[in-house]
């Protein structure tokens, strides 16, 4: 009997913490990334709308640093309550495998909830740069080899990636210029210190649109809305070359299948929102919605995607 009346308390313990409200206290939102930049725009749009359906604050929190580790790290050792998540982008599969030491496993340690948005590459030159067209960029590249620089935010990075498939593809022989950030590439890009870049759009847009770069291509599946004019590299003949950076929200390993699903119902009912899909809209990333089984299906996806491409460019961890 006593044995009996103590498994009946640990079964109804166990009912009565995984029936406590949810949430009670604020969450905090960890982008791994400085503020400005497209995590930092998609996280804070997503906090705020997220904190009027939940009821309590979600704050986001910065951490910059080691390419996005040191954010990921810390969300990776954070408790599994729900209070710690994590908005990650589409690096986040592959920089195990261009960074040494990643101190945490990628899919493992990790919760997939959604994927709220996600926007193409784009390959921009200064506009006073003679190749008006992809195709013209490409037939210069080729008459000088190994003489133009492609910049992007490191290497490692998406756009380094995204290049180096656009090299195989096309076959030229371009410089890749990695720098601390995509910021200062595209600086030396409009300045002209550089010859272009191929760099996810939210951070070329504004240049574009003030008439300091001059958009060539997007790694969109369609051409996008705000620049019909650009042609798509499928369009071009690059069946291949078609990427995105995605940004998507995690939790830590663990946390209970109850919060998953419903941190996915209210991101899902946030995305709907028309005033978020407009103000994501007007920077070129497309708000999606995804299911954590889906969104965990294409994290496994696209790392035997990226990590092709890494083997094949011959990156090494570094």
């Amino acid at each position: 009997m006593k044995h009996y009346l103590i498994g009946l308390l640990l079964i109804l313990s166990t009912v009565v913490a995984t029936a406590q409200p949810y949430p009670t206290k604020a969450i905090r939102l960890v982008v791994p990334f400085a503020p400005g930049g497209g995590s930092d725009t998609v996280g804070r749009l997503l906090a705020q709308r997220m904190s009027e359906s939940l009821g309590v604050s979600v704050v986001v929190e910065n951490k910059p640093g080691a390419a996005g580790v040191v954010g990921t790290e810390l969300v990776a050792r954070a408790p599994s309550d729900g209070y710690t998540l994590l908005l990650a982008d589409s690096p986040h599969t592959f920089n195990h495998l261009v960074l040494a030491k990643v101190p945490y496993d990628p899919i493992k340690d990790f919760e997939p909830i959604a994927i709220v948005a996600r926007t193409p590459l784009v390959l921009a030159v200064p506009v006073k740069f003679e190749a008006q067209t992809a195709q013209e960029f490409i037939a210069i590249a080729k008459s000088r080899p190994s003489q133009l620089a492609m910049g992007s935010g490191g290497n490692g990075s998406i756009a380094h990636l995204a290049q180096e498939l656009f090299k195989i593809q096309s076959a030229i022989q371009v410089i890749h210029v990695p720098y601390k950030g995509s910021g200062p590439a595209i600086n030396d890009v409009v300045a002209g210190q550089i010859q272009s870049i191929l760099t996810p759009a939210p951070g070329v847009i504004p240049q574009i649109q003030g008439g300091k770069l001059r958009a060539l291509a997007v790694t969109s599946e369609k051409r996008a809305t705000i620049m019909p004019e650009v042609p798509t590299f499928i369009e071009l003949g690059f069946d291949e070359l078609k990427a995105y950076n995605w940004y998507g929200v995690l939790a830590p390993a663990q946390t209970s299948p109850a919060i998953i699903t419903k941190l996915s119902e209210v991101i899902h009912q946030t995305m709907l929102l028309p005033e978020v899909q407009q103000r994501l809209l007007a920077q070129l990333l497309e708000p999606i919605t995804t299911s954590p089984q889906a969104f965990k299906e294409l994290l496994a996806r696209d790392t035997q995607t990226w990590a092709k491409i890494i083997n094949s460019a011959q990156i090494k961890p570094e």
